[in-house]
């Protein structure tokens, strides 16, 4: 492939979604990213959030699903997991900003008196404060891809989309791009799609001035030409930029969609950008993979947010990404912890039945805390191959120092302050290798300022099964968590048998516990999902998918 010719200066996408909310714009900017890295273009992201919370770190999963944490720890929008995934990108603070977090600048610039004595409206100061934000990425890249978050209509959205209304004049016509994705809905009934709710989607971002140049339309079906040329007609769009955006079987499959509607070859037209022709080939050798597997594997996670996926949206995509480096398929099945609670370690057997892999992930707060503990006992006990992320690597803790070496009652201090065998509990400081400087933290806190946030370092244990997943002695990754292991404990539950299988560097934090009697058996401090790509399966589902493998292969052997 022939290399991309340079920008003179950045180009932006803006994307703006209507009808309703789940429309799948950040996979839409995601698959747009892929398409022009693809070419060979250098590329960032950016989501724009309307709510009033500085970030989501403190927000429920059931309202607004998992919080994705960068390497330079920022709480943001789950989108930016998508952006990481299909890309090459490492993305950080600035790029993701919420109205919570420009309404704080402002306010805060109006106490210093930076306004000069002036009436602060939302026109121009809170825009030229999201103008600003934007305006951060210009000249490192060629394209910066702008997710607006929510949906046009809401009032909350307003500033925002006033904001990029006023960057194409700062920025001019040729460096800007606005794609709206919207939805074209099968009515089954009548046998037919319809275009009214795009329309009027389109009429009301018109209204507030902006024009879009390019359609992503959201259906069930491919868009015929003459469905298209309506909906150009009466939106003032060309027709060949009204793009399909058709259901697919896997998520993987959107950036080779996409380039097959010409989506690419639009955008770049439009942006006047010349590159050669795209690589996808990766692409279609990773959707073969996850079509037509050799092998399929049963993984069971316990969690108290079954009932809503998005909660677990890297997890998911990691599992996936281990199957895929397998060659299987990962049959995810969620189960409640709250359920097995109410059914004991027998119920904990039967709902695990015929599972040949148990997660248990992060989380916060006591409820279904229970059932976890006797999902991670039932998968000791049984030989199953076990997974436990942050929270699910501190119930392990908690479960062996019960059961295996008989500190009754042992637990966090997240759940039992006045535990007699505190475990787990809620360190006071810790030696910072990115800032080289001692971190201080106090209970009373704010919730979002007590946090072990973002990338750091962990030193593996030689013949541990992470120093066999990883191959390396050194490795950093990313962490959302507030209690530690008590180190008080490591040497009493290493006599039992738990393993430290990796620390930090300095050795006074515990980062990996594993068991020596067990075929695979793991628990991190951290969150490995993430950093997994598909391109990239992370190592450590690499390998915990191989365990489950080799279960089943075992299973049925003894069957």
């Amino acid at each position: 492939m022939k290399p991309a010719q340079r920008t003179t200066r950045t180009k932006f996408i803006f994307i703006t979604g209507g009808v309703l909310s789940s429309l799948g714009k950040g996979l839409a900017a995601a698959a747009i990213g892929a398409l022009l890295e693809s070419r060979g273009l250098s590329i960032t992201f950016q989501k724009l959030d309307p709510y009033i919370n500085v970030d989501p770190g403190t927000m429920n999963p059931f309202q607004h699903g998992e919080v994705y944490v960068t390497d330079d720890g920022a709480e943001t929008d789950l989108d930016l997991g998508h952006y990481e995934r299909y890309t090459s990108v490492s993305l950080s603070q600035r790029n993701n900003y919420t109205s919570g977090r420009i309404y704080h600048t402002v306010i805060s610039k109006e106490r210093r008196g930076e306004y000069l004595g002036g009436t602060v409206q939302v026109i121009p100061h809170v825009t030229d404060e999201i103008k600003a934000a934007v305006r951060q990425l210009e000249g490192e890249v060629d394209v910066a891809i702008i997710e607006i978050g929510g949906t046009i209509g809401d009032i909350e959205s307003l500033p925002f989309l006033e904001a990029i209304r006023q960057l194409r004049s700062d920025l001019g016509r040729e460096n800007t791009l606005y794609l709206h994705v919207t939805l074209v809905p099968f009515i089954k009934t009548a046998g037919e799609v319809k275009t009214k709710p795009t329309q009027h989607s389109v009429k009301e971002l018109r209204a507030i001035g902006i024009q879009p140049d390019i359609l992503l339309c959201r259906t069930e079906t491919t868009l015929s030409d003459e469905l298209k040329a309506k909906i150009g007609l009466f939106c003032n769009v060309e027709r060949d930029a009204v793009i399909t955006a058709r259901d697919v079987d896997n998520i993987y499959e959107v950036p080779l969609w996409f380039h097959k509607e010409g989506l690419d070859d639009k955008i770049l037209k439009q942006l006047n950008v010349w590159t050669g022709s795209p690589r996808l080939e990766p692409w279609s050798e990773l959707v073969e993979k996850i079509k037509n597997p050799a092998s399929e594997v049963n993984i069971a996670i316990i969690g108290k947010y079954v009932e809503l996926k998005e909660s677990y949206k890297s997890l998911h995509e990691a599992l996936v990404h281990g199957g895929v480096a397998n060659d299987a398929r990962v049959v995810l099945r969620y189960v409640s912890a709250e359920d097995i609670e109410a059914h004991g370690l027998e119920g904990a057997a039967t709902l695990l039945a015929g599972c040949h892999g148990i997660l248990v992930p992060g989380g916060f707060g006591g409820r279904g805390v229970a059932g976890k503990i006797l999902a991670i006992r039932y998968a000791r006990e049984q030989k199953v191959p076990f997974f436990g992320i942050c929270l699910g690597m501190q119930l392990a803790t908690v479960e062996f120092a019960r059961h295996v070496a008989g500190l009754q009652d042992a637990d966090s201090t997240e759940f039992n302050p006045k535990t007699p065998h505190p475990v787990i509990y809620f360190i006071k400081e810790w030696y910072d290798y990115r800032t080289s400087q001692v971190q201080v933290r106090d209970e009373a806190t704010d919730l979002g300022g007590t946090l072990r946030l973002g990338s750091y370092p962990c030193r593996l244990q030689p013949g541990t099964n992470a120093m066999d997943a990883y191959g390396e002695e050194l490795i950093n990754e990313r962490h959302r968590h507030r209690y530690e292991f008590n180190n008080e404990y490591r040497q009493p539950l290493a006599d039992k048998g738990l393993v430290i299988g990796g620390t930090s560097p300095d050795d006074k934090l515990v980062e990996i516990v594993e068991l020596a009697d067990h075929p695979w058996f793991l628990g991190c401090q951290f969150h490995p999902e993430f950093k997994s790509r598909p391109m990239q399966p992370h190592p450590l589902f690499t390998a915990f998918i191989r365990a489950a493998l080799t279960h089943q292969q075992d299973a049925g052997q003894h069957g």
